[in-house]
């Protein structure tokens, strides 16, 4: 089962979601502003995208910029940040199975299919 974790808000997520629609294949959609990530699914996530925390961060972001810009932060302090402040976390993300993706650009999900 195909998942989006999807903030509605952000027109690359909206993309995402389309393109998604559009394969014709069941999926779920997470809106995790709504309904948070745990830590274990987020840590779940980050491993399947095969990235490093830091890769997840929106580091454009004002609260990222405000409050962790510059800092020395271990993964376990930058996963703390996301699950606190989920605005910070990079969307969409599409998990198919073991395998993930941030889907920008909306093609980058043929990667994962």
């Amino acid at each position: 089962m195909i998942t989006i974790y999807h903030n509605p808000r952000c027109t690359k997520s909206r993309e995402g979601l389309c393109e998604i629609e559009n394969l014709n294949q069941p999926f779920k959609i997470r809106k995790y502003l709504e309904e948070p990530f745990t830590e274990s699914e987020l840590k779940e996530v980050i491993k399947k995208l095969n990235i490093q925390p830091i890769e997840l961060v929106r580091t454009k972001e004002s609260i990222w910029v405000e409050n962790y810009k510059g800092k020395e932060l271990s993964d376990d302090q930058i996963i703390k940040a996301m699950l606190e402040n989920p605005k910070l976390i990079e969307r969409p993300i599409i998990v198919n199975g073991n395998k993930a993706i941030i889907a920008r650009p909306k093609e980058k999900i043929n990667e994962i299919l």
